[in-house]
């Protein structure tokens, strides 16, 4: 998949009113210059398993893949709100998804089933599934679009850095930065191309 940017759109964005509609138009907007891939956060929905997880006692691998599935159910929700999207649920789909024109968008429960890579716990969040799914792609860049804007490493969980492999650019844009996203995608391709 060359040229391949994931982008990991978080949930944090969809809080506001108009929030995750801002988010998917920027988005659209990247893609129309390379292979791009999203890959929900949980926003809400994650909020949700949280507070059963104090409310019903769960362990942490109960709370861990709920938390994934929050994330597939997000996957429908960005589908919901780009028209030319589509939900994938491993690189085959990703790749026919693509082929078609159309963005994927990652449901990564049955992915992260299958690898089971990630501790079970809240160290590691859809930031480092998202890196976890750029490195078995190979992806050229990932991209984490915050709520806020800062340093890689004052916004990621704990584990990012030991799943992300070495060598990927990874960009962070807020909120207050998603009209940079299009650059950052033709910044990706031009990358690739020299």
């Amino acid at each position: 998949m060359n040229r391949l940017v994931v982008v990991k759109l978080g949930g944090g964005l969809a809080k506001e009113p108009g929030g995750l509609a801002r988010a998917v138009a920027a988005v659209r907007q990247a893609a129309r210059h390379g292979p791009l891939l999203i890959v929900p956060g949980g926003g809400v929905l994650v909020d949700g398993v949280r507070a059963a997880q104090r409310d019903l006692e769960l362990t942490p691998t109960a709370a861990h893949w709920m938390a994934i599935l929050a994330m597939d159910q997000f996957a429908h929700a960005i589908v919901s709100a780009m028209p030319d999207a589509l939900v994938a649920h491993d690189a085959a789909e990703i790749r026919t998804a693509l082929a078609s024109g159309q963005v994927p968008v990652l449901a990564p429960y049955r992915w992260m089933l299958a690898a089971d890579v990630l501790p079970h716990g809240w160290q590691a969040t859809s930031d480092s599934i998202a890196a976890f799914i750029a490195g078995a792609l190979d992806a050229d860049r990932l991209v984490l679009l915050k709520p806020v804007a800062g340093t890689v490493d004052a916004l990621v969980d704990p584990c990012f850095r030991e799943v992300l492999p070495l060598g990927l650019d990874v960009v962070v844009l807020g909120r207050e930065e998603l009209g940079r996203l299009e650059s950052v995608m033709r910044d990706a391709g031009r990358r690739t191309a020299g």
